[in-house]
C-alpha cells in the first residue's frame, strides 16, 4: 500500500504544501468535536502511523508526540457542544476543520480530507473516503484529533466525575446512558443528541 499516493498525486498536480485533515468526536453525546490539520515533510511517512481507531490508546499517545516532533506544523480546532446544538454536527465539524486549518503556521495550498464532504476551505479540497487508513497526512491528523479530544474529555471527567467520562469519552455506551438516567443532562452534553431523554424529563 502506498501511504503517499494522495499526497504525491497533489504534488504532481502542482500543489506544494499539502495538509491532512481528520476529525474526532462526531458521534458522542457529550463534549466538543475536534479536528486536526497536519503538514508532513514532503515524502515523509511517520513509522507506525495508522487510522487512530486501529491503534491502542498507548500507541496513539506515543505517536502523538512523534507526529508533533516530525511534522512541519500542525493545528487543532474544535467546536463546542453549544455550537453543535446551534448549527448541527456536520456544520460544527466543518467549523472545527476550518479553525484547525486557519491555525496552521504555514498556509497549505491543498487539503486531503477524510470522508466524502468538503468543509468549504479557501484552498484546493480533496476528499478521501477512509482516508485515515490510506493517507499518511490524514492518518497523522486522525491521531492528533483523537488524542487531543480524549485528553480534553479526561479534564471534563474531573469536572463532572459522576458521568465517568474517562471511561467512555462521551460516547453513548450503556454506562453513559445509566449515568444520564441517574444524574440528568450536564452543561457539556449535546442537547440535540438527547432529545428523547429531555422530552422524558
Amino acid at each position: 500500500m502506498d501511504w503517499l499516493e494522495y499526497e504525491n498525486e497533489a504534488v504532481k498536480d502542482g500543489y506544494e504544501i499539502i495538509c491532512g485533515i481528520d476529525e474526532a468526536g462526531r458521534g458522542p453525546l457529550a463534549g466538543p468535536v475536534y479536528a486536526a490539520a497536519v503538514i508532513l515533510p514532503k515524502g515523509h511517512i511517520i513509522e507506525g502511523v495508522n487510522d487512530s481507531k486501529k491503534l491502542s490508546e498507548k500507541k496513539r499517545d506515543v505517536l502523538f508526540d512523534k507526529i508533533i516532533e516530525e511534522c512541519v506544523c500542525y493545528s487543532i480546532g474544535s467546536a463546542s457542544e453549544q455550537e453543535i446544538d446551534e448549527i448541527n454536527i456536520l456544520q460544527a465539524t466543518f467549523l472545527a476543520i476550518r479553525r484547525a486549518v486557519s491555525g496552521l503556521e504555514i498556509k497549505p495550498d491543498c487539503a486531503l480530507i477524510d470522508g466524502n464532504q468538503k468543509p468549504h476551505l479557501d484552498i484546493e479540497e480533496r476528499t478521501v473516503v477512509k482516508g485515515d487508513s490510506k493517507s499518511a497526512s490524514i492518518a497523522a491528523a486522525s491521531i492528533i484529533a483523537k488524542v487531543s479530544r480524549d485528553r480534553y474529555m479526561l479534564e471534563l471527567a474531573e469536572k463532572y466525575p459522576e458521568y465517568q467520562f474517562e471511561k467512555h469519552k462521551g460516547y453513548g455506551t450503556k454506562l453513559h446512558y445509566e449515568m444520564l438516567e441517574e444524574y440528568g443532562i450536564s452543561p457539556v452534553h449535546r442537547k440535540t443528541f438527547l432529545k428523547k431523554l429531555i422530552n422524558n424529563e
